[in-house]
């Protein structure tokens, strides 16, 4: 009993090594190979995958894939860490998957495409799983668990990502750990910049609007399991290349929007619209990187004026965080003569504090109040909970500002 306790580990190791049943290819491979995939085989199994390459000056749209080396460039050269900025030093993954349902554990990843920029082109490497027994040689292929990356995806946080971990976690004793890879969610990056511009973030909302692409003959997303399927039962691809097709668009629009979002956001000599940059400088505010959110308030009412009363409205809380209390007042003041609803409430709120407190001007607070406290009460654009608090919370104010005003009386 004692020489069996002290057999060496490694021979244990070799035996497990010996078991492995790696699955062989399936009766259908032939007909996928001709339609254009390329056979990867490795110790798990087989899976197959399409690679396309696209020089440097391919255009998506009408933004050039070569810009995305600038686009780099620029965000190492900021002074901050923003949330679009990538890791320097760390490769650039663009990725998008395909699954064959939206969650669950029997929920499998079928098709997963990377791209990343090499020396002389652009290369996408698209994965097609054959079926689920060469799933782990499908996550072995993707290389995810040999070096750390930064992803860009497009609601990939939410989704995509969590897909991968799951489906890694049910292969966990058959493959490497996956490596926790930091992430850029571009879906998020359009939520902050195009806010009030689209009417809708789905990824091809974004491309027709923001990179001009429109696609022709694209399948519905909502049909790519139902795709699959039938090309692993039937064995005939014609199909499930469509499907990649669809993949092969989606990150070629990642890595274009995210050139066309840098640009937005850190080039700022030309302003293309007041509503994108004054949502930049909002999200520049909330990360408290104030001079940037200053100073690009300051270029967009250089060049509209009053005309765009939202953009005085954030520029307010700066210049009154800044000390510039008449600044401020006269900021919030066009944003409550042109605005409705919540902001013009909270402009005048903001104009009855600076005077109420650091200009002493108690007579304007008073007036400020009385005409928030009337705006309250017939504002339709309100919510009852918005009202209802603002409204006791002006009313205090009112009683306050009439005991100093007239203390004779209190």
């Amino acid at each position: 009993m004692k020489k069996m306790l002290k057999k060496k580990p490694t021979n244990a190791t070799e035996v497990k090594e010996e078991k492995r049943i790696v699955p062989k290819a399936p009766h259908y491979e032939q007909r996928w190979l001709e339609a254009g995939l390329e056979k990867e085989e490795n110790v798990y199994g087989v899976v197959y995958k399409k690679v396309i390459r696209y020089p440097k000056q391919y255009k998506h749209g009408n933004i050039q894939l070569n810009g995305l080396q600038h686009a780099i460039m620029k965000w190492l050269a900021f002074h901050e860490q923003h949330p679009l900025m990538p890791v320097e030093g760390q490769k650039l993954l663009f990725f998008d998957t395909e699954t064959t349902g939206l969650k669950g554990a029997g929920t499998l990843i079928f098709l997963l495409g990377l791209m990343e920029e090499q020396e002389d082109a652009f290369v996408m490497t698209q994965y097609v799983l054959p079926g689920p027994d060469h799933e782990p040689a499908f996550l072995y292929a993707t290389n995810l668990w040999k070096e750390q990356v930064t992803l860009v995806s497009y609601n990939g946080k939410s989704f995509d990502v969590p897909q991968l971990q799951t489906r890694w976690t049910m292969n966990r004793n058959s493959v490497p750990p996956l490596l926790e890879h930091d992430h850029i969610d571009l879906l998020h990056g359009a939520r902050r910049v195009w806010k009030e511009v689209v009417d809708s973030f789905k990824l091809t909302k974004m491309e027709e609007t923001q990179l001009h692409f429109h696609r022709e003959g694209d399948i519905p997303g909502h049909l790519a399991p139902v795709i699959y399927q039938d090309a692993v039962k039937s064995g005939n691809p014609e199909h499930l290349m469509k499907v990649l097709r669809h993949n092969e668009w989606d990150i070629l629009s990642l890595v274009t929007l995210y050139i066309r979002a840098t640009t937005l956001i850190l080039e700022r000599d030309t302003l293309v619209a007041a509503i994108p940059h004054t949502n930049i400088g909002k999200w520049f505010a909330d990360l408290k990187f104030y001079e940037d959110s200053a100073d690009i308030f300051e270029r967009v009412i250089q060049k509209y004026g009053a005309n765009h009363p939202m953009t005085h409205y954030h520029y307010g809380f700066i210049l009154k965080r800044n000390g510039k209390f008449n600044n401020a007042i006269d900021s919030f003041a066009i944003a409550a003569n042109q605005l409705i609803g919540r902001e013009r409430i909270i402009a005048l709120e903001e104009i009855a504090k600076i005077e109420e407190h650091k200009t002493k001007q108690l007579a304007n607070a008073l007036a400020r109040t009385k005409e928030a406290i009337r705006l309250i009460r017939v504002d339709e654009e309100l919510t009852r909970t918005f009202r209802q608090r603002m409204l006791q919370a002006f009313q205090k104010r009112e009683m306050r500002l009439e005991r100093k005003i007239f203390p004779g009386q209190a």
